[in-house]
């Protein structure tokens, strides 16, 4: 049996630990490898789009991930329950015009007793911004450790 740890019930440490692999997972953009840390009959809404399970919940990311051009996030605990967590989050990107947009969302998420997240509920709204009001400069890929989060940044 596929687990992923931190496995449920959450404590503060393991609920900041999940947030934060989660965010690790989603800044690598690989939607095969993000899907992983769902479970196969995953019940998501993105938005107004809903996936029903694994593989369409991956090829949601696909088609983010095309549109979503130099995607970089940056997920935080907001509470946490026994089997439950809830984030905030902004992440930045342009589309294929260059137009910059940072997408501001919070995310309610439940997992089975695996670790596996078993739905996920987004609600996302877009701020267009210019490039150099960007605050999110670090390399692609996993956001430095020592690289502010979203309260130090005033987000």
């Amino acid at each position: 049996m596929e687990t992923r740890p931190p496995l449920p019930p959450f404590t503060v440490e393991t609920a900041i630990q999940k947030v934060r692999l989660a965010e690790d997972g989603w800044n690598t953009r690989d939607a095969a490898k993000v899907a992983l840390a769902y479970t196969l009959d995953t019940q998501w809404r993105n938005r107004a789009e809903f996936a029903n399970n694994r593989a369409e919940a991956q090829a949601l990311l696909e088609r983010k991930w095309k549109k979503e051009l130099d995607y970089r996030l940056i997920k935080e605990l907001w509470l946490h329950g026994e089997n439950r967590i809830a984030v905030r989050y902004a992440y930045e990107w342009h589309d294929d015009a260059g137009n910059w947009s940072r997408s501001y969302g919070n995310e309610n998420w439940e997992f089975a007793a695996d670790g596996l997240m078993c739905r996920r509920y987004a609600c996302i709204n877009d701020l267009p911004i210019l490039e150099s009001e960007r605050k999110f400069h670090w390399p692609l890929g996993r956001r430095p450790d020592d690289h502010p989060g979203l309260s130090a940044l005033g987000l």
